[in-house]
């Protein structure tokens, strides 16, 4: 049995919406783009939209619940916290979820999945990044967040698949044309990771196992795919660590 992930779209241009399945369930977290865009991403990776067993909301914020009306079309039940629901008016029809709290699906078969979630630290209501666990694979989801915490690294530890938020280079985000109010919200611990932050957390995380990162949500005016790469790179080069000896990793 293998789990499979995929990162169908990522950003905050585009929006974010990670397909996350193993045989006979699948599930995503967030739903960022427009949900005849999610629709026809599935459905371009040969995924059927009407197997998705359920959406996991990071938080509230345009990018990543945009497309919540993919929900209401294939009656998907909502995920999230209270905060992000109350946020998104689904208090009452979604499902809240408990930081360090789990949820089961297919319990009792060998294609199980449990969702966990962990609190992170962005500017929105209640944010959490999520743990999905199979039989085959630990796979953690981070995506905004302005720093990384012993929390969030202890919820994510001994993972198969990082999908980590690499936002921006700090020396093109300073220098950028960006105003002061915004560089201050970015740079700031509830704004987004940057490629450093990003590295240094992967750096605890990754041991050399053969871990698949992905990273994402990427600025287009502060940020580079190479740049990201570079640094993290570097970083797990300094713990001994060889892109594809040690690790895989895709920049999206």
């Amino acid at each position: 049995m293998t789990t499979t992930v995929q990162v169908l779209s990522t950003g905050s241009e585009k929006g974010s919406c990670i397909y996350v399945a193993t045989e006979g369930l699948s599930i995503l977290i967030d739903v960022g783009p427009s949900k005849t865009k999610i629709e026809k991403l599935l459905l371009a990776q040969n995924y059927d939209p009407t197997k998705i067993e359920a959406i996991f909301i990071s938080h509230e914020h345009g990018d990543h619940v945009d497309g919540i009306g993919f929900a209401d079309k294939f009656k998907i039940p909502i995920y999230a916290s209270e905060g992000t629901l109350k946020s998104i008016s689904r208090l009452d029809s979604g499902k809240v979820m408990k930081a360090n709290g789990g949820i089961g699906f297919h319990a009792f078969s060998p294609h199980h999945m449990i969702i966990s979630a962990f609190n992170i630290s962005h500017d929105a209501a209640e944010p959490f990044g999520y743990v999905i666990r199979t039989e085959d694979k630990k796979v953690s989801v981070l995506m905004d967040t302005g720093c990384v915490n012993d929390g969030m690294l202890a919820a994510m530890a001994h993972s198969d698949v990082y999908v980590f938020e690499c936002n921006h280079d700090v020396d093109m985000l300073t220098n950028g044309s960006y105003g002061d109010y915004l560089k201050s919200r970015i740079l700031s611990d509830i704004g987004h990771m940057s490629n450093d932050a990003a590295a240094e957390a992967l750096a605890k995380l990754i041991q050399g196992r053969g871990e698949q990162i992905y990273l994402t949500h990427m600025s287009k005016n502060n940020n580079t795919a190479a740049l990201a790469e570079r640094t993290v790179k570097l970083a797990l080069h300094s713990k001994g660590y060889i892109k594809g000896k040690h690790y895989k990793l895709e920049v999206i």
